[in-house]
């Protein structure tokens, strides 16, 4: 299933629809740790199947969800004989892009499952969206396009409302006042997003929301998992990634652009996020296009 391996970096051959491919995958085949820009969903129609997310390990039960954010180093294993399962690839940049989709990532972060067996309404809701996804994909009907997007879209919708309405963000918050914390994050999550590039600080960012800067550092860890500085350096490299492959930029043009004022920081910090250079990462996804460009984007799978 994995057509081009460099190391760890995986490139996706997008092949019928642009950003979008689809296996329905039988392989008793292991894969190795590897990682790659897109968006990877998983869901088991026949037997069991592992998968290893960074540091956590776990087995997926037939019509469970896993979803695995782009550039997360995972592993996944296949059950001895015959197996059967659908894995999604998507390309999330170039196909959502809106405040709400951006706002979700960081609630996926490091990833999402969702077992079947915590709530059959829901899961039923979210296994029909990735059917009905699969069967336009690969069949022959016109606009399969857009009503894939379409599902996705509706997938994503249930995730996110769900996520924000059953997950407590804030232990320690009234739950009255849960809702209007996670609006507010999730609003300055929209402006890093659309503003990452800029001199953003932490004291700018809590002044938005009427928080203190140590009071707003909290919040904003529970609610995104992570620091604001590691969410604000994450989108400023998944800026220069954008940069890279698709402007005739230098590596130090891409670095400025994205926000990154030292070139040999934008080094240290890029490579630590992707593990390779951003020299290398250009390299690796300029053969990508090579590749693309030699094949029929109609051809089916």
């Amino acid at each position: 299933m994995i057509e081009v391996l460099n190391g760890t970096h995986e490139t996706v051959i997008y092949r019928n629809l642009k950003g979008i491919r689809l296996y329905h995958n039988i392989e008793n085949e292991d894969y190795p740790i590897h990682w790659h820009q897109a968006m990877e969903i998983i869901m088991p129609y026949q037997k069991k199947y592992s998968a290893t997310v960074g540091e956590s390990s776990f087995t997926l039960d037939v019509k469970d969800i896993l979803i695995i954010p782009p550039g997360e180093l995972h592993s996944l294993s296949a059950p001895p004989g015959k197996g059967e399962r659908l894995i999604a690839l998507l390309d999330f940049p170039s196909r959502f892009q809106s405040g709400d989709m951006d706002s979700l990532f960081p609630l996926l972060q490091p990833y999402m499952l969702v077992r079947r067996a915590d709530d059959l309404e829901y899961s039923n809701a979210l296994c029909a969206c990735l059917s009905e996804v699969e069967r336009e994909y690969f069949g022959n009907e016109p606009f399969a396009e857009v009503s894939v997007y379409s599902q996705l879209l509706r997938f994503f919708t249930l995730l996110g409302r769900r996520i924000l309405n059953t997950t407590v963000k804030f232990p320690d918050i009234m739950p009255g006042k849960q809702h209007e914390y996670a609006e507010k994050f999730m609003a300055v999550c929209n402006y890093i997003n659309d503003h990452c590039t800029e001199n953003l600080t932490v004291e700018a960012l809590a002044e938005k929301t009427g928080f203190s800067k140590f009071h707003f550092s909290r919040l904003f860890k529970q609610f995104t998992g992570m620091t604001c500085y590691n969410y604000l350096i994450n989108k400023r490299i998944s800026c220069a990634e954008k940069l890279l492959i698709t402007l005739d930029l230098s590596v130090t043009e891409a670095a400025m652009q994205s926000g990154f004022n030292s070139l040999s920081t934008f080094n240290r910090i890029f490579k630590s996020v992707k593990g390779c250079t951003p020299s290398e990462y250009r390299q690796l996804n300029n053969h990508r296009l090579k590749l693309s460009s030699g094949m029929d984007i109609h051809q089916l799978e």
